[in-house]
């Protein structure tokens, strides 16, 4: 797999650093109309994975840009 070069965001303040994952596994759909699916993202510079929440139309093999990549979605049950 490649690496990925770096890649951030402008803000007000100056720049903030964002991290590339590629979805792995769509999960499920969740909200109160299904307008948000859990997906499973892998990052691109490390193995780690979490389960994130998306709104709009994604699928295996998508490129999500993360302006935050600490926090993990809530599993549904």
């Amino acid at each position: 797999m490649a690496t990925a070069a770096p890649v951030s965001a402008p803000t007000q303040e100056g720049v903030t650093p964002v991290k590339l994952g590629v979805v792995k596994k769509v999960l499920s759909r969740t909200g109160s109309r299904g307008a948000v699916t859990q997906v499973r993202v892998q990052f691109l510079d490390s193995d780690r994975m979490l389960v994130r929440n998306v709104k709009g139309p994604v699928r295996e093999g998508d490129i999500l840009v993360l302006l935050e990549s600490e926090r993990e979605a809530r599993r549904l049950r």
